[in-house]
């Protein structure tokens, strides 16, 4: 998996839209991948957040006949929570402040998504028992990451 071209396109969101404090993409388990991380959050927490977040809304879509859920945004006093479906094994996690463009955010999103869609396929298309070794299943990360990616999962830069 290419992290360095995920780690530029949530770069790129971050900067491009204002308002948006961090950024990540997770597993739909709620395992983080890699994230643009500035403040000082917890990845694996934010992502275990938006996949409960993303799941029950998707399971609310479903059961109304809404359709396929893309997206979700918690709307907060001082901010905001985005999730975005990537495909059926990723989410993309955004945050922002209260002062985060929306319709912005929405534009830009897309395009972003199907990118980091492509990016993240091969992985997507594998069977689930090829994706992560049982350590995975004790909360163990099992993913080769560079060095990088692994400083920004833990926030630093």
């Amino acid at each position: 998996m290419d992290y360095d071209a995920l780690a530029a396109e949530l770069r790129a969101l971050r900067e491009n839209v204002p308002g948006i404090t961090d950024t990540l993409i997770a597993a739909s388990d709620g395992i983080p991948i890699i994230g643009d991380v500035v403040r000082n959050v917890d990845p694996a927490h934010i992502s275990a957040l938006a996949a409960a977040d993303h799941g029950i809304a998707r399971q609310a879509a479903e059961v109304m006949g809404l359709g396929g859920l893309s997206q979700t945004v918690v709307f907060g006093s001082e901010g905001y929570l985005a999730v975005y479906a990537i495909n059926r094994m990723s989410l993309m996690v955004v945050l922002g402040d209260k002062g985060l463009n929306l319709g912005r955010l929405l534009h830009e999103s897309r395009a972003v998504i199907d990118r980091v869609g492509a990016i993240l396929t091969p992985l997507a298309q594998r069977p689930p028992n090829e994706r992560n070794d049982p350590a995975g299943a004790r909360g163990e990360d099992t993913l080769d990451r560079p060095e990088s990616v692994t400083n920004s999962l833990a926030g630093r830069h």
